[in-house]
């Protein structure tokens, strides 16, 4: 079994490029789950559906997760339901940002 706690914790490396923050604490990851053995189903979403770093983010996000021990198979699904707004954000990022 794979420890989602490490994979959560891997996902903190994960930066959004423009303000340095991980997607952990932006509030970006909506679930992990490990559905049969070795394989990590990540579900997270964007701050827009038109986000230019869809990509970047999918790639750094398997690139982060794939070390994690017993991993064999990363997912992500990228999705916009719930939508996401700053409320989702760390308290501490927002208040970073200056977002009341």
């Amino acid at each position: 079994m794979v420890d989602l706690t490490a994979v959560k914790e891997q996902l903190t490396h994960v930066l959004d490029p423009e303000i340095r923050v991980n997607v952990v604490d932006l509030g970006l990851i909506y679930d992990i789950s490990e559905p049969k053995e070795g394989q990590v189903n990540i579900k997270m979403t964007l701050t827009t559906p038109d986000c230019p770093l869809h990509e970047g983010f999918l790639d750094a996000i398997e690139a982060a997760v794939a070390p994690v021990k017993g991993v064999e198979y990363v997912k992500v699904d990228v999705v916009f339901d719930p939508p996401w707004t700053p409320d989702r954000m760390n308290p501490d990022v927002r208040k970073q940002l200056g977002i009341a």
